[in-house]
């Protein structure tokens, strides 16, 4: 049975969701990315990149209303090697096309509960959204190592003396 949460706790859902998500991912091999916008200015949840350059994204879903709102999903199919939606273990399994794999998370781990059908990328198009993707993981890691820096005597920048 599914539990309806207040709305005020579903982005905390999704939170969590995404990181359980992310963790087996990580143990499947795969290094993935949130909000990743596609060229089609679709953002996919998750873009996950896996040891032989494939490319799967996963889908978040909190609930069975942000499910039934939001059909952009199949957009990202033209991105990705393979496409999985990612829900809490009271999501009804059934309402998930089969034309998409399955994943149900939590904040600590998830659990591939149908894999996703695979379509080759072509090789221009693999290409485009690895760069995008490299991208946006280095901006990203720019921004952490910048955040809180501050002049000071072992600043990179200081006069050599």
């Amino acid at each position: 049975m599914t539990r309806a949460l207040p709305d005020d706790l579903l982005p905390r859902r999704s939170a969590e969701i995404c990181r359980g998500a992310l963790r087996l991912l990580s143990q499947l091999g795969y290094f993935g990315v949130t909000e990743m916008t596609l060229a089609n200015h679709r953002r996919a949840d998750i873009a996950a990149i896996g040891p032989g350059g494939d490319i799967w994204m996963i889908e978040i879903k909190s609930s069975i209303a942000d499910f039934k709102s939001d059909m952009k999903w199949r957009d990202y199919m033209d991105f990705c090697d393979r496409l999985s939606f990612a829900v809490a273990d009271d999501f009804p399994q059934d309402l998930i096309p089969p034309e998409a794999g399955l994943i149900v998370a939590d904040a600590f781990y998830g659990a591939v509960i149908r894999e996703a059908p695979e379509a080759r990328l072509a090789a221009a198009r693999r290409k485009a959204v690895t760069l995008r993707f490299a991208r946006l993981a280095a901006a990203r890691l720019t921004g952490i190592v910048d955040a809180g820096w501050t002049p000071g005597d072992d600043s990179l920048t200081s006069p050599i003396t």
